[in-house]
């Protein structure tokens, strides 16, 4: 949608509710009290506090447009930049994105080609918050969470008119624009939002010299620009009960920054993205049974879509080298599952679950016949919640998962004839016990163990990557054993204090095996690592509206089977501190730093230095539910990069108008 009708769009909104300000809100629930509770997936037992959240308060506050840099502010959570590709994604405890799996309300909607989702496609706007689990999570999740689950959850309105909306420029020739418009009346609520993007690029440091296909000033081939539509409608006819239908569309396009690092090893693409878009349509429904039992279900049809272009040059104009070529993806999921929860006593708390996915993957580049790979996935699962007295509570659970190849076609570019690999099956088990003890009302304990897996993806099967490797259609889960203890609790009423400790031992990792043939290697399952670590956070509240916050995630990954093999993109060491202050209802401001030790941005060794990077923002509230916020990002003009040879934003500044009645 050009910028023009959203300005109008968001303008003819705002102003009608402008008009309606005799209209009273119901009730004054910060923003947090409107989760799409039908979204969560939680384990009975398990607070908030140990699940990992960031609440849409303490997104916007730190001015976080998509859903990597809002998870960036949680302890043992890594941003990091897949900067061949421009991708935005997270590393938890070390575990990726294909380890990790991203759910939006509990649906899953990463890629089922190779598994990741790029975070930076997912904007902020309408999220009421972000849930992520580690190592020990749900079984009611399904297959592949190796390392844990990401839960987007969506908003949900409480009062018969909200309103949300933001305007807003920022530096690179960029701008937001959003609006989110919400009604219930009872039995019925409506939720709808519409949102843009848009980038032209960033601006590097100062401090950045100029190298072949990066001049300074502003980020070549940088841009950016994802249009986003939601819309919800439920129905709630009686207490326990709720039904939800859901549509959610988006329309995305960028530019891939070529690498301008010293690694000579690594050539330069010249590549960008006309279109990356996904839409889904989900349904979710609890129907209670008995005053002490319902079931919850959820179906939904998933569709992405995009197109990679790959030119000659940094001109981007060209296509006539062997390295050139336009590759489309054409994707779709469909599944569901069902749910059973049953408070069978009062110590116990039962929930089984059943859920399928099907995946369908089509590829091909331009002049080439469509390829389509089809996998199918089942699982089941098993918890309890079991209250053995008024201090201790033990989390056991189950689940069986199966993921069966049903369609795998290979192209054959010599002979242009389509092939099938062969089918093939993986069954995997997931085990898990945890443990909360109550030391009293405002200290806590929790340990767990947690055997997980992960199946390999449709790539990691069947990919030649470009003539350098063997595909492997036999290739089994991966498996992780993960053990944790941490500590949550309050002193003075004033200070809110988390530690974790955790080990991971992973078996059958997918690596790579050099050399299976002369220059050709293959995926297999012979790795074994372990992951360690701790993270520790800290909350003040030193005076009625002055906040001071830190935290502190260390991380440390061994390649047991390899030790001269990195692993990437993590640092070892991360911080984060912070200090808020708001003044009444008028006025508040925000100061926070970030530090990043090195980390390794190839297996073979190199490296993105540390750094550190500060922010600073303030908001004004104006007449009623009108406000202007700004700020400051990168306000020293450091110059750094995530991943090496990708430089990230330099200075760069933001002023939104807001308008918020709830």
């Amino acid at each position: 949608m050009p910028k023009t009708y959203l300005s109008l769009l968001f303008l003819a909104l705002s102003l009608s509710a402008a008009a309606q300000s005799d209209i009273k809100p119901t009730d004054t629930l910060p923003i947090t009290k409107r989760v799409f509770k039908l979204g969560e997936v939680q384990i009975k037992g398990k607070t908030e506090n140990e699940t990992n959240t960031v609440n849409s308060e303490k997104i916007e506050a730190n001015n976080k447009l998509d859903v990597s840099g809002a998870l960036n502010l949680l302890p043992g959570v890594h941003l990091t930049k897949v900067g061949a590709r421009n991708e935005s994604v997270v590393l938890v405890r070390g575990f990726d994105l294909r380890q990790v799996p991203v759910f939006i309300d509990g649906i899953p909607v990463y890629v089922p080609y190779d598994g990741y989702v790029d975070l930076g496609r997912f904007t902020t706007f309408d999220v009421s918050q972000i849930s992520v689990s580690k190592g020990f999570s749900s079984v009611t999740y399904g297959a592949n969470t190796l390392g844990g689950a990401i839960n987007i959850v969506s908003r949900k309105p409480v009062n018969k008119l909200e309103i949300d909306a933001r305007s807003g420029f920022m530096s690179g020739d960029g701008h937001r624009l959003n609006l989110n418009a919400g009604s219930n009346f009872g039995k019925f609520y409506f939720q709808g939002s519409i949102s843009q993007l848009k980038q032209q690029g960033f601006p590097v440091s100062k401090d950045f010299v100029a190298k072949p296909n990066e001049d300074g000033g502003k980020r070549e081939n940088a841009y950016r620009e994802d249009v986003k539509y939601s819309f919800k409608v439920g129905f709630t006819p009686k207490a326990g009960d709720e039904y939800a239908f859901n549509y959610v569309k988006q329309d995305g396009q960028k530019g891939n920054p070529p690498y301008v690092g010293d690694d000579a090893k690594i050539t330069p693409r010249f590549w960008q993205w006309p279109y990356w878009d996904k839409e889904s349509y989900y349904f979710l429904s609890t129907t209670g049974i008995t005053k002490n039992s319902a079931i919850k279900t959820r179906l939904y049809y998933d569709k992405f879509g995009n197109l990679l272009s790959a030119f000659d040059d940094n001109t981007y104009t060209t296509q006539k080298k062997g390295s050139s070529f336009q590759s489309i993806y054409k994707d779709d999921t469909y599944g569901g599952s069902l749910e059973y929860n049953n408070q069978l006593s009062t110590t116990h708390f039962l929930s089984a679950s059943a859920q399928f996915k099907n995946d369908r993957h089509k590829e091909y580049n331009i002049g080439e016949p469509i390829r389509t790979t089809r996998d199918y996935t089942a699982s089941v699962g098993l918890e309890d919640s079991y209250q053995v007295n008024e201090q201790l509570v033990l989390l056991p659970g189950i689940g069986v998962n199966l993921r069966s190849s049903l369609e795998a076609q290979n192209y054959n570019s010599a002979t242009k004839e389509i092939t099938n690999h062969p089918k093939n099956d993986n069954y995997a088990f997931n085990a898990q016990l945890g443990a909360v003890y109550q030391l009293n009302e405002q200290h806590k304990l929790n340990a767990s163990v947690a055997r997980k897996t992960r199946f390999a993806t449709i790539k990691d099967r069947y990919s030649y990557r470009m003539g350098t490797a063997l595909p492997n259609p036999d290739l089994k889960s991966e498996a992780a054993l993960h053990y944790e203890t941490g500590y949550s609790g309050t002193f003075i009423n004033r200070i809110q204090v988390g530690a974790s400790l955790f080990y991971s031992r992973i078996t059958d990792a997918i690596m790579q095996v050099s050399n299976v043939q002369p220059n050709v290697s293959q995926l297999q399952n012979t790795g074994k690592a372990e992951f360690y670590g701790s993270e520790f956070s800290a909350n003040y509240m030193i005076l009625n509206g002055w906040n001071a916050g830190a935290q502190y995630s260390y991380l440390h990954r061994a390649n047991l089977s390899n030790k001269g093999l990195k692993f990437t993109d993590a640092p070892d060491h991360k911080v984060l501190v912070s200090s808020g202050y708001q003044f009444k209802n008028i006025a508040s401001v925000l100061a926070s730093m970030e530090y990043n030790s090195s980390r390794y941005s190839t297996s073979y060794g190199t490296k993105a230095s540390e750094f550190a990077v500060a922010n600073f923002s303030a908001q004004v509230k104006g007449y009623r539910w009108i406000s202007i916020e700004a700020g400051v990002n990168n306000a020293f003009d450091k110059n750094y990069a995530i991943s090496e040879g990708f430089p990230e934003a330099g200075r760069n500044y933001f002023v939104n108008l807001v308008f918020n009645n709830l």
